[in-house]
């Protein structure tokens, strides 16, 4: 039997934790662990729960959702972070992608986006609503504060960065490379370096600027 995927809603709105609660909990394969009203309940549930998944809110009182994502990334929280907020403006989004929140949705997702992005997130891949994505590729075409690397991509590093624009998991592009797993996390952790990059989403995203990939061709964004 496949394994649940437990899930940890945090939102200072009651309202919206149950809705989400109430549409999640009919899903089969889902299981709510917990929920949490503000930032700072809800990095002590982090690391109380371990849940897999948190779909976090990021204007929420005592502690920021940015900040949560960066304490727990600081602190080496295997939870993956999903964020489900109303705003959709610069200030908020890259923060949040760049402190390594794996996933950004809009509230005013559908249900089915909603289950599909929470269950790419668990899978480690990137979820992104088409919106935040064109939002980020727009970013990234402006010009780097840091010039790239003389060491250009290898081909094997280039269909690294294809698949991972795709939203493939490690595990995910190693079996299509067959190639071992290890292998993929060197890959990328090289792309990352010679990019100048700190996240997947980045290098996802610099993928799509660059023509690598598309968004037509990235059903996971």
């Amino acid at each position: 039997m496949a394994k649940e995927i437990r899930v940890l809603v945090v939102d200072d709105h009651a309202v919206v934790r149950q809705g989400v609660r109430a549409l999640l909990e009919t899903e089969g394969g889902i299981t709510i662990v917990g929920e949490a009203r503000d930032g700072q309940e809800a990095l002590a549930q982090i690391r109380a729960l371990k849940p897999d998944v948190v779909l976090l809110d990021l204007v929420m009182p005592n502690m920021d959702g940015n900040e949560v994502i960066r304490r727990a990334v600081s602190e080496g929280l295997k939870t993956r972070i999903l964020v489900l907020t109303s705003f959709a403006t610069d200030d908020k989004v890259f923060p949040a992608i760049k402190a390594g929140a794996l996933g950004y949705l809009l509230k005013d997702s559908g249900p089915r986006d909603l289950l599909e992005a929470i269950q790419q997130v668990y899978r480690g891949e990137t979820s992104l609503s088409p919106a935040i994505a064109r939002k980020l590729v727009l970013e990234l075409s402006r010009p780097a504060e840091q010039p790239l690397t003389t060491d250009p991509l290898t081909g094997r590093e280039v269909e690294v960065l294809r698949l991972l624009a795709r939203g493939m998991s490690n595990q995910a592009i190693a079996e299509e490379l067959v190639v071992s797993e290890a292998t993929v996390r060197t890959h990328v952790s090289n792309i990352l370096s010679k990019l100048h990059l700190a996240s997947r989403t980045q290098a996802a995203l610099y993928a799509l600027k660059e023509g690598i990939a598309s968004l037509d061709d990235a059903p996971d964004l």
